[in-house]
């Protein structure tokens, strides 16, 4: 037997004769000095080493449920961590009668390995929006719970794990005078991306469900920067809302690769979902066979006003304009505008104006919601309105509808036919993000 081996034995030993304390109380430990550690029974007889942790996610800062026994070359087995009498010094020591309970590993849905599905994987750290590496996992004992606090995304974790880390660092103090940084980032803003299909749903929803509180532009970045698999398992998370919202986020080529893995079904609710134009520009960079099948399985309403958008020409006002806009008849009140402005789920910055149509729906005035809540509910529109209306139309090309904007300095411009029938609105971000690709 070797001093190491002897020196691990007479620590079970001690342990198992109560001579040695059992898990420290609020004491940080990181799952690399735990891996490999080996484990005794309560009579100090070696049954294996630690080969992974198991966590449930159900909580805030996790618990390791279960501890994973690797016996030799063999096979591995799993014991629930309330055997864990002590893990003083450099081992691990079961209750008496803890070795019998090992049974074969079992990892359910809401569980994970700690090892094999966490450490080196990629993570949405959702404080900083953006995707970092695992390169080591902070523990806490507390209780007696084991519980995940943070995860180290820095070098310092790297360097721990090779067991590099006292050299290097005695290098750089004695030389620079310098302590390679510990980085670690709170397991509440930490969002795991698994590698299993099934589960990798319920691990993006677990307590704080950090994904669907970051804004749609920063869930864009973390998509494109991932892999595909791991794109379509987060954009598959998100509620349908929120996907249409980063849908339009994200960059073309993306907007492409999510449709088209997505189920007919849930591509089209997806379309629905987004401004007309942005649903618009989507479906021209489609197949003309994947278009006729996602308007097939639309709602009618829908499928009209997006064919309609695709009959104008690119780098036109009719392409670049939406269908999402507020408008009164001329014969209406203004308690008629401001229930339709109240019921509305139109972007606000589609409905900075009212528009006032005649019958046959062309365009006679514009209205402010300032001048609407300033006047009684009974005063008919047609009094109210301002009749000097700036107006592009539908085969404008972009260029000037820029211009336009440019000289009135307008957060929205009406789009009108050779009939003067209002066809949507270009507001300004919209002309912004098309000269802006240009």
């Amino acid at each position: 037997m070797s001093v190491p081996e002897a020196n691990e034995k007479a620590a079970a030993t001690g342990a198992a004769a109560g001579t040695a304390p059992g898990p420290a109380e609020n004491v940080f430990i990181y799952v690399s000095e735990l891996l490999g550690r080996p484990v005794y029974d309560a009579g100090g007889r070696r049954l294996g080493r630690l080969h992974d942790l198991k966590v449930r996610l159900d909580e805030s800062f996790p618990k390791v449920t279960t501890l994973h026994i690797r016996r030799g070359r063999g096979k591995v087995l799993a014991l629930d961590w309330a055997e864990v009498a002590s893990f003083s010094g450099r081992t691990i020591v079961l209750h008496p009668g803890g070795e019998a309970k090992m049974t074969a590993p079992d990892v359910k849905g809401e569980e994970m390995l700690l090892k094999e599905e966490l450490l080196d994987k990629q993570v949405v750290d959702t404080h900083g929006a953006k995707i970092e590496r695992v390169n080591d996992i902070h523990l806490l004992i507390i209780h007696r719970d084991l519980r995940i606090v943070h995860v180290d995304i820095g070098k310092r974790g790297l360097l721990r794990r090779l067991d590099l880390l006292r050299p290097i660092e005695g290098l750089t103090k004695w030389f620079f005078e310098y302590e390679v940084p510990e980085v670690l980032v709170s397991w509440k803003y930490i969002q795991p991306l698994g590698s299993d299909l099934h589960r990798a749903e319920l691990k993006l929803n677990v307590a704080a469900r950090g994904l669907h509180d970051l804004h749609p532009s920063e869930l864009a970045d973390i998509l494109e920067d991932l892999d595909r698999g791991n794109q379509t398992r987060i954009f598959k998370a998100l509620d349908l809302e929120t996907a249409a919202d980063t849908l339009q986020e994200v960059e073309p080529w993306l907007q492409r690769s999510l449709i088209e893995a997505a189920p007919a079904e849930k591509a089209s609710d997806l379309l629905e979902e987004m401004e007309p134009d942005e649903a618009t520009d989507l479906l021209s960079e489609l197949t003309e066979d994947k278009k006729r099948t996602l308007f097939q399985t639309m709602e009618k309403p829908s499928r009209e006003v997006l064919e309609e958008l695709l009959t104008y020409k690119e780098g036109t006002a009719g392409r670049i304009m939406t269908t999402d806009y507020l408008s009164v008849r001329e014969d209406q009140t203004v308690g008629d505008a401001l229930r339709e402005f109240k019921n509305t789920t139109h972007p606000l910055e589609s409905v900075a104006y009212i528009f006032v149509l005649d019958a046959e729906g062309r365009l006679k005035g514009v209205i402010t919601l300032r001048h609407l809540v300033l006047m009684d509910k009974e005063t008919p529109v047609r009094g109210l309105m301002n009749t000097q209306i700036v107006r592009v139309w539908t085969d404008d090309d972009v260029k000037t509808v820029a211009e336009i904007f440019g000289k009135y300095k307008f957060l929205m411009i009406p789009v009108v036919d050779e009939e003067n029938v209002l066809c949507g609105v270009i507001t300004f971000q919209d002309i912004m993000e098309e000269r802006c690709t240009l």
